[in-house]
């Protein structure tokens, strides 16, 4: 999907007006020509169901062109779902999923699991190679032992021991 090829949100926003368009602009990524293939049975001829449903002579099943996508089983608009790719895709640092929440008007949540989504989907890695001056530091995150409750306490504490702990490190 390329829609980071629009110079801004407007843009977007124009050429993908209605959920139609957003439809039939998948249809000709997803499908060569915009002929629907089934997902079940690529041999299968496939015939229109309703206006956004498709059914799979072979199989019987009913599919539309966001089953095997990122969209699939989600109950948002696709206009919302292009809205968060073109804003996490055109931003050199990406976007917060706070601030995107309130952009497209969904919680928190969900715009995490969109966001997972879409980083699987176009393979985002969030790795960079540290160079220059690298700064380090390590804690053990959790609380004292004797301020637990009896049954979550942990048998054979002794001092400094972290069998309790866990083990963190950051890098700026």
């Amino acid at each position: 999907m390329n829609i980071g090829k629009f110079n801004s949100l407007y843009d977007l926003l124009e050429a993908f007006s209605t959920e139609e368009s957003c439809i039939k602009y998948l249809e000709q990524q997803h499908w060569a020509n915009g002929i629907p293939v089934s997902p079940y049975d690529p041999t299968s001829k496939v015939y229109n169901h309703s206006d956004e449903m498709y059914r799979c002579k072979n199989t019987s099943k009913n599919f539309n062109v966001s089953i095997e996508t990122m969209f699939e089983g989600s109950k948002l608009s696709l206009r919302k779902w292009f809205v968060a790719i073109y804003e996490i895709t055109s931003r050199k640092k990406g976007i917060s999923s706070i601030e995107l929440s309130k952009r497209i008007s969904v919680t928190y949540k969900t715009v995490w699991f969109m966001n997972q989504r879409i980083r699987e989907c176009f393979g985002i890695v969030m790795e960079e190679k540290l160079d220059g001056e690298v700064e380090l530091d390590e804690t053990f995150v959790g609380g004292k032992n004797k301020n637990r409750h009896y049954n979550k306490k942990v048998k054979k504490y002794q001092g400094r021991s972290f069998k309790d702990k866990v083990p963190l490190m950051g890098m700026l």
